[in-house]
């Protein structure tokens, strides 16, 4: 795109300037009346005017705007008439006269032009860094022949364009034949109007052609001259192309001033234009690239030259009005907003005179101060200090200012708190014992220390914050039981999870200083309940991260020390706050996950799981009418048979939790939903049956056919009479109690959809568990034993089974993905077994002479621990004796070299697989017997347990028993 920039005169040091331009002679001519000229209208010949001006165009080839790169031309015209055939009888005196004239130059000085051709009557730095071509243009110069030729530089083949400093280096570079095949053949004859150092000054003059190369250094040519092919002035093809040219002038005009000044200049100092001219002057002013510009100026024919010029100033055009778009966007966008703001401005200004608002920071006090009126008694001194003090700095710092949004933030933390506000505690002891029974079955360890907890409140008077840890497998009710103690306690409620937690910041929270600086989760969940004494849940305690932002347990240690808490200091608030009040219940899968310095401070509340009675209380009392009220069944829609409960409890959800249960249970009431819709939709084109009449109804969408008989049973328990008239009800009332009225009787047939065991596996699939227990009686060598895992109690099997048998080969071999603790019990096993055996059968030299292999099923469940020490015993024996162990006996306890028998844990989570195995039996440490005392009864209950402190008396209860006692 061109620039113009008017001065007054000429300056030969304005060449080096780097940003285009163009510099006339201010003149008071108007912008249409130049246009006009250009189309030959209005007939004027300026006499005295005479002016330079200095065109530069930026070229879209991508050569860049390196310094000085740029195509400066400069024109100093005189207007003239222009004779009938199109030549200039009397050139305009820009060009300096010369003798002899340039038409008799035909061997010229070669200059090559890296960016754009020089058009005739149009003036063009270049800089010539090869001294013997400046030394031959200074002579040449000297000797009155200041002519040389200049001709544009083709692109080397298989480049792309560089930027314009690399393109001068590589054009000084190339000399000789080289660059002559570089050079377009058709150039401009220029007069060498000015060198300065390594810049020469030229001016265009007319067509040249290259005919043969004279010299190679400095390249010198010979050309040939050309002119226009003739053409009529009056031809009517070329005054419509050169009008459109003219016409599209003037849309430019309109839009671009920048083209404005060029036309303007250019017609008031060089005089009325011709067609070859006109058409010279649109190609050298665009914007277009070296090529585009090379075509025009190679073009001879004068229609064809116009047509090349008016497709480039088409395309300047629709740049312009691209232009005028985007910089008219920009600044409505500008003004808006400027606009915006000066109204905002204004209606501020307006309120605060009218005293309808006071500035920003009197607002906040206010604001503050109120917000901090009710609680004014009951906060604390240091904290109303602080306050006040940072009112007092919020008024001192300018609302601009960083500091200015610390602060604030900062008073609206300390306003918000709940200083002293407490809610008023539920101390009925009976109460609180019914809304707990409402929301959970069974866990009477933790509603018995929650009633605790309110008598103690309800004798003092008051009630202290306490911590308590409630550990189990997943989906005992942990987490739900929070919101429940809540409730029974009127307590505000708050619960958030610390698995996975690794910034202490989430706990202790953020230094004012960081940008986005936040108070931590005790903080914020006094804000959020607006109370001092909330029940606050931390969940999956035992997951805590630990990461580079420092340990997250440790924080907890000041949370939940009673000692501590009272006390609590917070990062961001940097004032202690007060949260003995406050009810932590943790929850967590296994203890031993949790640090001992944290795990000290909390009392832990073990929940072992639920066995299949209290699963068949809590999936008929609670998760059924969840599951029924969630999809939209009414209760006399289906019924679900104690008997596909039992069997959705042993084959599908065998884990200690009822979470599974739940997931099973909402399943066949979404498919019993399916179903009922699908049929109703299917029964709404059918009359209704008369009375006392039943149906049976198919699911037609099921692939079982067979078997929705006996699941669907229609039941008709209404008698419907229907009375059927012509006459319409007059009252529109009536009218839309007769509309009631049939809707009612058309759902007056009730479908019954039944789930029992016959059809269970049609809504949650085939059973996933089988029966645990492998035999019916265990074969020699094979002992059932139990197990404790994070999902509850199992029953595992200890098999042993002889390998070989020879003189001195008495080994173990050991399989079963079995952990260190549980090989080093297996070797234990081995060594007592061989000494028991030696005592009870002196000549039986088993184990000396028999490798065993002994495994522990399922080979793909990793097992550890030292509780199966006596089943192993018990397995080897029963091999050695060639004797199996009594029908329906389980066992569990670790062993020592000695035979003494060791306590255990997971006494109740054992207790419940072995009854839902069917074992009657069940040997325990005797150190057990005050774990297995604290069982409720409907454990216990049909269980035959033995505690022992000694391997002998295991060995009694296995092996001395009457065969003709032992039912099969």
């Amino acid at each position: 795109m061109l620039k113009l920039v008017f001065s007054s005169s000429y300056r030969g040091h304005c060449l080096n300037t780097v940003a285009p331009r163009l510099r006339v002679k201010p003149d008071s001519n108007s912008l249409f009346d130049a246009v006009g000229r250009l189309t030959g209208l209005t007939r004027r010949s300026p006499t005295n005017s005479l002016s330079r001006a200095f065109f530069c165009s930026d070229s879209n080839d991508g050569s860049g705007s390196g310094s000085g790169s740029q195509p400066v031309v400069e024109v100093e015209v005189k207007g003239v008439e222009s004779n009938s055939d199109g030549s200039d009888s009397k050139a305009s005196s820009a060009i300096v006269p010369t003798y002899p004239r340039p038409e008799d130059y035909l061997t010229v000085l070669a200059l090559p032009l890296p960016h754009r051709p020089l058009f005739p009557g149009f003036y063009m730095p270049i800089y010539v860094k090869d001294p013997k071509l400046l030394a031959a243009l200074q002579e040449s110069r000297k000797r009155q022949a200041p002519y040389a030729g200049a001709f544009l530089l083709k692109d080397e083949p298989g480049t792309e364009p560089s930027p314009s400093s690399e393109t001068e280096k590589s054009v000084y570079d190339i000399k000789g034949k080289e660059l002559f095949n570089r050079l377009h053949e058709v150039g401009t004859l220029a007069q060498i109007s000015s060198i300065q150092g390594d810049q020469v000054v030229l001016i265009g003059h007319r067509r040249l052609r290259i005919t043969e190369m004279v010299s190679e250094d400095p390249l010198t040519v010979k050309v040939d001259h050309l002119k226009e092919k003739p053409y009529d002035k009056d031809d009517d093809v070329i005054k419509a192309t050169s009008f459109e040219v003219i016409s599209t002038l003037r849309d430019v005009l309109k839009t671009s001033s920048l083209w404005r000044d060029h036309v303007q200049t250019y017609s008031q100092h060089i005089g009325d234009f011709n067609f070859p001219r006109l058409a010279d002057f649109g190609a050298a002013i665009s914007g277009a690239n070296k090529l585009q510009c090379q075509q025009v100026l190679e073009e001879l024919d004068v229609h064809k030259r116009l047509q090349l010029t008016l497709e480039l100033v088409k395309k300047e055009m629709e740049i312009s009005k691209i232009q005028e778009s985007i910089a008219k966007a920009i600044e409505e966008k500008i003004s808006g907003e400027q606009r915006r703001y000066l109204l905002n401005e204004q209606l501020k200004a307006i309120k605060k005179e009218l005293g309808l608002e006071t500035d920003d920071k009197t607002a906040l006090s206010a604001k503050f101060r109120e917000r901090l009126e009710p609680n004014r008694e009951k906060c604390p001194p240091h904290v109303l200090q602080v306050i006040e003090e940072e009112l007092t700095k919020l008024q001192l710092l300018e609302a601009s200012s960083s500091e200015f949004n610390v602060t604030r933030n900062y008073l609206d933390w300390l306003t918000v708190l709940p200083w002293g506000n407490y809610s008023d505690e539920n101390f009925d002891v009976i109460q609180a014992q019914t809304i707990l029974d409402e929301d959970h079955y069974g866990l009477a360890d933790v509603k018995e220390r929650i009633l605790e907890f309110i008598a103690v409140g309800k004798l003092r008077g008051t009630s202290q914050g306490k911590i308590i840890c409630l550990s189990g497998p997943p989906g005992v009710g942990k987490t739900s039981i929070g919101r429940s103690i809540a409730r029974a306690l009127n307590r505000k409620f708050f619960r958030f999870s610390v698995g996975g937690l690794s910034d202490v910041a989430e706990i202790k929270g953020h230094r004012r200083t960081y940008i986005g600086a936040m108070p931590g989760k005790m903080v914020q969940c006094l804000k959020n309940v607006g109370t001092e004494n909330p029940l606050v849940l931390i969940d999956e305690i035992d997951k805590l991260g630990r990461g580079h932002a420092g340990d997250p347990a440790s924080a907890l240690l000041e949370l939940l020390d009673p000692e501590q808490n009272a006390n609590f200091l917070d990062h961001y608030l940097d004032v202690p706050i007060d949260l003995s009040k406050v009810l932590f219940v943790c929850t967590a899968n296994v203890v031993d996950n949790i640090p001992n310095p944290l795990l000290d401070r909390m009392e832990v509340i073990a929940i072992a799981g639920y066995i299949t009675d209290e699963k068949m209380h809590i999936a008929r009392d609670y998760l059924e009418k969840t599951a029924r009220e969630a999809c939209g069944v009414k209760p006399e829609q289906v019924k679900v048979t104690d008997a596909a409960l039992l069997g959705l409890i042993e084959n599908y959800c065998r884990e200690a939790g009822v979470r599974n249960l739940q997931k099973h249970i909402e399943k066949i009431y979404r498919k019993i939903a399916l179903r009922l819709v699908r049929e109703g939709s299917s029964n709404e084109s059918v009359m209704v049956q008369p009375a006392d009449a039943k149906a049976e109804v198919v699911d037609e969408s099921d692939h079982h056919a067979a078997a929705n008989k006996a699941d669907v049973e229609v039941e008709t328990s209404v008698q419907v009479d229907t009375v059927q008239t012509n006459d319409q009800p007059k009252d529109p009332k009536d009218a839309a109690g007769s509309r009631e009225l049939q809707e009612t009787e058309a759902t007056k047939a009730v479908e019954k959809v039944v789930v029992d065991t016959t059809n269970l596996a049609n809504f949650v699939g085939k059973p996933v568990f089988h029966a645990e227990r492998i035999y019916d009686r265990t074969p020699v060598g094979v002992v059932m034993g139990l197990a404790w895992t994070a999902m509850g109690g199992s029953t595992l099997y200890i098999e042993t089974t002889q390998v070989e048998q020879g003189e001195g080969k008495g080994a173990l071999h050991l399989t079963g993905q079995l952990g260190d603790v549980m090989k080093e019990s297996a070797q234990i096993a081995h060594t007592l077994a061989r000494a028991i055996l030696l005592e009870k059968e002196p000549a039986n030299p088993y184990f000396a002479n028999s490798k065993l292999h002994l495994h522990v099923p399922a080979g793909a469940t990793p097992k550890d621990g030292p509780s199966a020490g006596c089943t192993m015993i018990t397995s080897m024996l029963s091999l050695a004796m060639k004797k199996p162990v009594r029908k329906d006996l389980a066992m569990t306890g670790e062993v020592t070299l000695t035979g003494k028998i060791l306590p255990i844990g997971g006494v109740k989570e054992k207790t419940i697989a072995a009854k839902r195995s069917e074992v009657r039996t069940i040997i325990f440490p005797a150190a057990n017997r005050r774990d297995y005392d604290e069982l409720a009864p409907n454990v216990t209950e049909g269980l035959d347990v033995h505690f022992v402190d000694d391997y002998s008396q295991i060995f009694s209860l296995a092996f001395e028993y009457d065969d003709n006692t032992m039912v099969n």
